[in-house]
């Protein structure tokens, strides 16, 4: 009896969630030539049957101006 209580709950703690991602959930400008990027996962948890999303964080980008070049002939 204590061997099938002890596999129980090794069972209901045991990766019960499944994860995927990160992926991008929003892009914007940071106001100064750049852009904000914020990411996020999709998580399936299958003991209760529910899905849902959990934040990642945002990542910054720097965006730089193309150089000119000057072509000679």
């Amino acid at each position: 009896m204590k061997c099938l209580i002890l596999v129980m709950l090794v069972f209901m703690s045991a990766g019960c969630a499944s994860t995927a991602g990160p992926f991008v959930t929003g892009i914007s400008s940071d106001g100064k030539g750049g852009l904000i990027i914020q990411k996020g996962y999709a998580e399936y948890n299958s003991f209760l049957g529910t899905i849902g999303n959990r934040e990642a964080g945002e990542s910054s980008i720097k965006l730089l101006p193309e150089e000119k070049t000057q072509i000679s002939n």
